[in-house]
């Protein structure tokens, strides 16, 4: 299952030799988060595609079956809630998919970073832990690890040392910050290289999240 409608793609130089593919929330789209591209402090001379997929339509059973963009169903928030493992599993073949397009266009996976907020935070640590080509990285913004209790057996050996980025709301009234710091603590305890920023924030970025993210980038990718 692929997203419907192309991707948006904003490209920081000429000839990108670097991409990062960044995975919106749920009910937003790609245009969320392209707006952040100017407001990151990259490296002179950064040649990165940044590319902002947009999640398909689907009923979504935590808001009545409203149907809106979500990377897969969501039953509730409550810490060990049933989880939609199907569409969860839908949109990482999405998003390996989106990542084969970049290798195509003559970026290796070891320059690719999979970066996404909440849902799609959620989406981009899925896939990119069971990968067997690493990435340059994760990064995971207000969001959580879905399906944690099978990734001892299904995460991929080739992508232990792919260094994960994670930050997270003080205040977050939707994905609560325990639930952050427990998905942490997971990962954590299964050897992942996580950096983890939290701010004094509710469910969103901010300026401070911003700068550690271009900070982050440009040492995955320079």
């Amino acid at each position: 299952m692929s997203p419907i409608e192309a991707p948006i793609e904003i490209e920081t130089a000429a000839d990108p030799d670097a991409a990062v593919i960044w995975l919106h929330g749920l009910g937003a789209d790609g245009h969320d988060f392209e707006p952040v591209v100017g407001q990151l402090a990259l490296a002179p001379g950064s040649r990165i595609r940044f590319v902002f997929p947009h999640a398909p339509y689907r009923p979504v059973t935590l808001n009545g079956g409203y149907v809106m963009r979500a990377w897969y169903d969501l039953y509730s928030l409550e810490r060990g809630a049933r989880q939609d493992r199907e569409g969860i599993e839908e949109s990482r073949h999405a998003l390996d998919a989106l990542i084969q397009r970049e290798v195509e266009r003559g970026i290796p996976p070891s320059r690719i970073v999979l970066m996404g907020f909440s849902q799609g935070g959620a989406v981009a640590l899925h896939a990119g832990l069971r990968r067997d080509e690493p990435l340059a990285g994760i990064g995971a913004l207000s969001t959580y690890l879905p399906l944690h209790h099978l990734l001892a057996e299904e995460r991929h050996p080739n992508s232990h040392d792919t260094p994960i980025f994670m930050a997270h709301g003080l205040y977050d009234p939707v994905i609560t910050y325990d639930i952050g710091t427990n998905s942490r603590d997971r990962l954590l305890e299964q050897g992942y290289h996580v950096e983890w920023h939290e701010y004094p924030m509710e469910h969103g970025l901010c300026p401070q999240e911003i700068d550690d993210i271009a900070r982050w980038l440009n040492g995955r990718l320079e």
